[in-house]
């Protein structure tokens, strides 16, 4: 897993003014915080920190100020939910060698059996535990000639070395759907609706 370094300024004013004044300027106001030290409010460079945060889970090294040099991750991010903008970043203080619980990406691969069927995703993302260094991006599963009825669970799903689940075994991550029982059933809804309205 690969290092994004980032420059952070600390920041001593707060409020929802100096949030948009840091924002006018394209940065992105940020808390770091962990391993019980006091939270550490930053600016961070808006485009830098947005080009970082398209990999899950991304480390981190914060050059603050040009004095510390941090590790962290991700923990919570706030988008403008119309214009989609960074509004602020929470961000996790860890150490190298350090376990972290996180969560990623379940991406799937191959085709279900022939016959119209759904694939829900139930777990869209696996909780997993970590190195802080050794995240893994993703983890991709095989739904090649799945059926109906048919389940994928958390334990069935092949981890990188150094990682560990974070959730029960026996958790559904994957199961495939009839699509046409569904369909006929709501087709047969539909048309006792109409037999009613008829009558």
């Amino acid at each position: 897993m690969s290092e994004v370094k980032i420059s952070a300024e600390s920041r001593t004013e707060f409020g929802k003014g100096a949030a948009r004044r840091i924002r006018r300027d394209s940065k992105v106001p940020g808390v770091l915080y962990g391993h019980g030290s006091d939270p550490l409010h930053l600016t961070l460079p808006g485009h830098d920190l947005l080009l970082a945060l398209r990999t899950p889970n991304v480390l981190i090294s914060l050059d603050i100020d040009g004095k510390a040099n941090e590790l962290a991750i991700p923990k919570s991010v706030q988008r403008d939910p119309i214009k989609g903008y960074l509004e602020h970043v929470d961000l996790l203080l860890v150490k190298r060698g350090e376990k972290v619980t996180v969560e990623i990406p379940v991406h799937t691969e191959g085709e279900l059996a022939a016959g119209g069927n759904l694939l829900e995703h139930v777990l869209n993302a696996l909780p997993v535990e970590a190195e802080a260094t050794h995240i893994p991006e993703s983890v991709t599963v095989s739904i090649e000639g799945l059926e109906a009825g048919a389940s994928i669970l958390a334990k069935d799903i092949t981890l990188p070395n150094g990682t560990t689940l974070a959730v029960e075994e026996d958790a559904v991550v994957l199961q495939v759907l009839a699509a046409q029982a569904e369909e006929a059933a709501e087709g047969g809804e539909a048309a006792g609706e109409e037999a009613v309205a008829e009558a």
